[in-house]
């Protein structure tokens, strides 16, 4: 017979989840279990950094398609909708929502192309850049905490990973958004980032310069 009044036995105390250090790729690092754990990683890291920004677009009721289509127009100002088109690798009809909805809540704003008037070309107002530096903010933290444990040449590895990823006929694209974004960082437009990017650059480039900084 069970003696109802006697006391329930404590549950086992859950195990401590081990830390999860950087470990060195096998010299056999095409084997399945390198493979892998280079997709694990890759899932559960993406995952993480985005989750900060996921919760920005669910108070607003926009996704990631929209949270993409303000990061694209924000690093190339003056982008045509074709272009953004190509970037995103969705349907017209996808993104003609998806910029509907940005336009709707005054985060984008659209104009006739000067030299070509059957281009549409795609600008952030001063919402869409307000809101594109908070998403950016809510990314910046975990990206630059990875970069400053990994170190300069791992983040060199990762880029040469990544890029891997991306076939070859797209990469040119890549470079030319990247081109475009660093011209346009140079005009005189101003300095779009948030004040907290603007901080966080400020800090980083002290740390990098000073080495007492970073210790």
């Amino acid at each position: 017979m069970i003696d109802a009044s006697a006391p329930l036995p404590k549950p086992p105390m859950p195990l401590a989840a081990p830390p999860l250090t950087p470990s060195r790729a096998s010299p056999l690092f095409l084997r399945e279990p390198e493979i892998r754990r280079g997709i694990e990683l890759l899932y559960f890291g993406y995952t993480s950094m985005i989750r900060g920004a996921d919760t920005i677009l669910e108070g607003k009721g926009l996704g990631r398609a929209h949270h993409r289509a303000l990061y694209f127009i924000a690093r190339q100002p003056g982008l045509a909708v074709s272009d953004l088109l190509r970037l995103l690798a969705i349907t017209k009809q996808s993104l003609s929502r998806v910029l509907a909805d940005l336009m709707r809540m005054h985060l984008v704003e659209q104009a006739v192309g000067t030299l070509d008037r059957r281009q549409r070309l795609l600008r952030l107002t001063e919402a869409g850049i307000a809101m594109e530096a908070q998403l950016f903010d809510a990314l910046r933290d975990r990206m630059a905490s990875a970069y400053a444990a990994a170190g300069q040449q791992a983040v060199s590895g990762f880029w040469a990973v990544l890029s891997g990823l991306i076939p070859p006929t797209d990469r040119a694209m890549i470079e030319e958004l990247d081109r475009h974004a660093r011209i346009a960082g140079q005009t005189p437009a101003g300095d779009r980032r948030s004040p907290q990017t603007q901080e966080a650059d400020r800090k980083a480039n002290q740390a990098q310069a000073d080495p007492e900084v970073r210790g």
